[in-house]
């Protein structure tokens, strides 16, 4: 399938992406926009019930750029919120399920959020957070709420039937901030990204259309959640912006039940252009219900998060028939901005850089670096985020005039592609999500039997990160891994729990006392 050639043209200075996407579909009302597995939504649907929220958003006194914090599980009410809340000009903060009562506190504070829209099923940890917080919030708009709502919560549904659809959108201008997405940092609390309208109209156009080539007969699936960035392109702006149908699902995305969904289990559609990362790849080919190539109908499959290995791209291939399209994107950069083609792949590498998009591999001393050498990956493009939310300090260290450092290290090949080379700092990839290895240590040592704790990222049969952690207990104290592991469970993001536990009797240091991890990591590489 060819992408579109011609030159996209540049959003006009008043511009309102939730308007320009209803527009975009003016002429496909009854189509199905959303379908999830309680019902579907269609484009006349989708575009009714956002003018309603609009409009109820904006009589409860909230005004032009505030914050609604959103917080809910993938279902049709999701996309309702999220484009609702830009048509009001207001600014919905999506953010991760899956994280802790006291993260939430913190975004709720950081962001100050004037109201919230959530899962019913979310709402007992949300409570929590809002009881920690300082930070007070109007009321809670509630998706499928699972129990009697207190006062100050209101159903969604009823909320929408109870106003009438807002003439018109927010004169918004492209520049100005539309959503945030927390970005997750090595050290510290994660960062307010602020993104404008333009910026999902622009990733849409260069990496959707241009190099996915999407288009209306697209059934589209992802993995990865709408609170993620890279979940947002695939199962929102991307697919909206060609008029296709998307299939979402509240669900963990574990192999079974992303089987059921290729298999049609929702809403009778069966997916044609699907979007994992490469530990979800690497758990589907080692299930033994892998479906077989005749019974799924993908013509499109992406990855990121993480870079593909490229024997798991190969087997899928061979299984399937269809490439798996390998790019790396950032929450800064909105989404992928160096990709593989799907007429184009070359296993190993992260691709070529996406049209519309450029990038620079720069030395310690910020100089170019010949092909064939590491260096870090700067990127420059329209989608660059606006900034971190006030953090002028790494504002500054990540957009840097025109060019946003990426953190990422990469070598050019002769054929112009790139190749992952790891980390400019610490942080890991886990299942396509950020884990501090700062944050997992801080957790670990907070143990009444542990004295010191280094985290690092090991490489699995697939070739996969995970993260093992070195652990020294303190004199006379004794400490199992799954003891240590609950632990960490219990007080953090499930997903950033260490997969490995090692016990040391001390840690690798310099002559200050700053444990080296570097050490660890060329340790556990001889091993190999």
């Amino acid at each position: 399938m060819t992408a579109p050639q011609t030159e996209p043209i540049a959003p006009g200075e008043r511009f309102n992406f939730a308007a320009h996407l209803m527009a975009a579909n003016a002429g496909r009302p009854d189509k199905a926009a959303f379908v999830d597995d309680q019902g579907r939504l269609s484009y006349r649907e989708l575009e009714f019930q956002v003018r309603r929220l609009a409009a109820g958003l904006r009589a409860v006194g909230l005004r032009r750029e505030e914050r609604v914090l959103l917080l809910m599980h993938d279902c049709t009410d999701w996309p309702v919120c999220f484009l609702g809340a830009l048509y009001a000009g207001l600014v919905p903060v999506a953010v991760n399920t899956l994280l802790t009562a006291d993260d939430y506190a913190y975004m709720l504070e950081h962001s100050r959020a004037q109201l919230v829209m959530a899962s019913g099923a979310l709402l007992p940890t949300l409570n929590a957070a809002l009881s920690r917080s300082e930070h007070e919030v109007g009321r809670v708009l509630v998706s499928r709420p699972a129990a009697p709502l207190h006062p100050s919560e209101v159903d969604l549904e009823a909320f929408l039937k109870s106003h009438e659809a807002a003439p018109r959108p927010a004169a918004t201008h492209a520049d100005d901030p539309a959503f945030w997405l927390y970005s997750s940092g090595s050290t510290g609390r994660p960062k307010g990204t602020v993104h404008s309208h333009a910026n999902p109209y622009w990733t849409a156009e260069l990496y959707g259309q241009r190099v996915l080539g999407l288009t209306e007969s697209d059934v589209c699936f992802s993995a990865a959640k709408l609170f993620f960035a890279y979940g947002l392109g695939n199962a929102l702006t991307f697919p909206m912006s060609v008029g296709a149908t998307t299939l979402l699902m509240a669900d963990r995305p574990t192999p079974d039940a992303v089987f059921r969904c290729w298999a049609g289990e929702i809403g009778g559609l069966k997916p044609t252009a699907f979007y994992g990362a490469p530990t979800g790849f690497a758990g589907m080919l080692a299930h033994p219900a892998l479906p077989a190539r005749e019974s799924v109908s993908l013509r499109l499959v992406s990855s990121a998060g993480e870079a593909l290995p490229a024997e798991l791209g190969e087997r899928f291939q061979r299984h399937f028939g269809v490439d798996i399209v390998d790019g790396i994107g950032s929450t800064e950069m909105l989404h992928i901005f160096l990709s593989n083609r799907p007429d184009r792949v070359r296993y190993g590498t992260t691709g070529w850089p996406v049209p519309g998009y450029q990038v620079e591999l720069r030395g310690d001393d910020g100089g170019p670096v010949a092909d064939g050498d590491t260096g870090d990956l700067y990127i420059q493009g329209p989608s660059s985020a606006l900034m971190y939310w006030a953090n002028r300090t790494k504002t500054r260290e990540t957009f840097q005039g025109g060019w946003t450092r990426s953190g990422d290290k990469y070598v050019r090949n002769d054929d112009g592609s790139y190749t992952y080379a790891g980390r400019s700092d610490d942080m890991l990839k886990v299942g396509g999500i950020y884990v501090s290895p700062f944050e997992v240590e801080a957790t670990l040592i907070q143990h009444a039997s542990v004295l010191e704790a280094a985290v690092i990222g090991v490489e699995d049969a697939d070739g996969l990160t995970k993260t093992k952690a070195f652990v020294v207990l303190k004199p006379g104290q004794s400490a199992d891994e799954t003891d240590l592991k609950a632990f960490v469970k219990d007080r953090l993001a499930p997903y950033k729990y260490p997969r490995l536990i090692e016990f040391v009797s001390d840690l690798p240091k310099t002559a200050t006392g700053k444990i080296q991890r570097f050490r660890l990591r060329e340790a556990e590489a001889g091993r190999r």
